[in-house]
């Protein structure tokens, strides 16, 4: 670790993981977005954001805003790693940035004080070098003492049109740190092209450093009734476990702006950091994120998974539950999963979202759920489905229940697999062992619960008129979800936002 200096307060990270990455469809959900994909490598990028923050020295533990729906995986997402002991702020609606790092200072000020120095990153990026991503917040803090609002930025190596652009003033010192000239949005291919060629623009990573005391004052200068509205919101704040539920009707009035546009845009204080290309910055914007793949064969073809190509040559390949072949075909991007399969072009790829806002239209359960569904206590996966049937394999977590419920329109048939469940039926409980099984009748109040040390597998076989996800009543619930229906109808209120 590099030492930071010694004079300045502690760096409070907050990470911004309300984002739904609907150019990565059909791997990226609303129920599962970006954030908690991990693209071939070991940790979700969440987790990589957060283990990031454990390089630094003198800081505390993250704060993480998302999005209420996303409570249990980002809570989830952080305990795999090691971080219990995090905050996370619940955002009623999608809000945009600056409300977010409105909140976030709020919080901020509450628990460290105005001096705190805030540390503010995408959970949707990653990065390489962390070495030098951590020499490089070591800069920046230097001069966030002193008064200014520094924004990140990475030496372009392409020209790129998914990413907004940094130009570059006046420079400030012999490491990379500048005056801001002025921030331009994702730019067509020709001024790509010549933002590449000039010199002086940067990539605009959206990684922020600041003394909180410095954006608060710029916030309530240029954004009043956000600076407000968002301080009201953790005011009033409700307090669940490590949950902190933003008062929905102030948040709802803050204003939907980005910090850029809010703060960044207009503030004199504000300079730019470089970051060295070794830090491999990128925020995975679309599928041609994989063409920064380093596994390319002798014919230009890229993939991840279980993929075999035959006279085919520049294809970028996503396969994430099944064997894909290419046979004959150039320069295509596929992604496939368990139900979806997406084929583009590379120069296409961010088109993406407007696939994915006409299928949400279309009210697709596609663009909402992965055949595989997770759940505060595990996950369900639907195995077969057809007239008045399906199949699902339940998995209980060590320690997890269900909700108390009923439904109205299914029946359902339970068969343990691996682990030992107690089964709560009609108030009746029972305890079930491998190869058992039990039947629970339509109406019938029941539950499932996992006492052992082994996480709890079984097969759920449903029969009735009706058997989508919203017909359940939940009568009592440990995890504080709503009573009927599920997570998915809280998304649909805030895509409508």
């Amino acid at each position: 670790m590099t030492n930071l200096p010694t004079n300045h307060a502690p760096i409070v990270p907050v990470i911004l993981a309300g984002g739904n990455g609907s150019r990565l469809w059909p791997l990226s959900r609303q129920m599962f977005p970006k954030q908690f994909l991990t693209l071939g490598h070991e940790h979700s990028m969440l987790q990589r954001t957060a283990l990031r923050c454990r390089e630094l020295d003198n800081v505390h533990p993250p704060l993480v805003l998302a999005a209420e729906p996303h409570r249990f995986l980002v809570q989830e997402h952080l305990s795999d790693v090691g971080f219990d002991d995090s905050d996370i702020l619940l955002e009623p609606t999608a809000r945009n940035t600056a409300p977010a790092i409105a909140a976030a200072c709020a919080w901020v000020r509450d628990h460290y004080g105005p001096e705190a120095v805030m540390l503010v990153m995408p959970a949707d990026h990653i990065m390489g070098g962390v070495d030098a991503f951590v020499q490089a917040v070591e800069y920046g803090v230097e001069h966030a003492l002193q008064d200014r609002l520094v924004t990140f930025g990475v030496l372009p190596q392409r020209p790129e049109t998914g990413y907004g652009y940094i130009k570059l003033g006046r420079q400030l010192d012999s490491i990379g740190v500048s005056e801001v000239d002025q921030f331009v949005e994702k730019p067509d291919l020709e001024t790509a092209k010549r933002y590449h060629a000039s010199g002086e623009y940067l990539w605009n990573a959206g990684i922020f450093l600041f003394r909180e005391d410095v954006m608060a004052k710029a916030l309530a200068e240029y954004e009043p009734g956000i600076a407000k509205n968002a301080a009201n919101a953790v005011a009033l704040a409700e307090r669940d476990g490590r949950f902190l539920r933003l008062a929905a009707e102030q948040f709802l009035a803050c204003q939907s702006k980005s910090i850029d546009y809010a703060v960044m845009e207009r503030s004199d204080k504000v300079a730019s950091l470089q970051l060295l290309p070794s830090i491999q910055w990128d925020d995975v914007g679309c599928w041609t994120y994989l063409q920064r793949l380093e596994n390319a064969d002798a014919e230009g073809n890229k993939h991840v998974g279980d993929v075999e190509f035959a006279d085919s040559s520049r294809n970028l390949v996503f396969a994430d539950s099944r064997l894909v072949t290419l046979v004959g075909v150039d320069d295509l991007v596929v992604v496939e999963t368990g139900d979806a399969v997406l084929v583009t072009r590379p120069d296409r790829a961010q088109d993406v979202k407007q696939l994915v806002n006409t299928l949400h239209k279309q009210q697709r359960e596609e663009v909402v759920h992965h055949p595989r569904v997770y759940r505060p206590w595990g996950f369900y996966e639907t195995i077969s489905q057809g007239t008045r049937f399906q199949s699902k394999r339940i998995l209980v977590n060590p320690g997890q229940k269900l909700s108390l419920q009923m439904h109205h329109h299914r029946a359902e048939h339970w068969i343990v697999v691996k682990g030992t469940a107690v089964v709560t039926i009609g108030g009746v409980e029972s305890l079930l062992s491998e190869n058992q099984s039990t039947y629970i009748p339509l109406g019938e109040t029941h539950r499932l619960e996992n006492p052992g040390k082994v996480p709890l597998e079984l097969i759920e076989v449903q029969s009735g008129a009706y058997l989508g996800e919203d017909d359940i009543v939940r009568l009592d619930d440990i995890y504080g979800r709503e009573p009927e229906g599920d997570d998915a109808q809280d998304i649909e209120s805030q895509q409508a936002a």
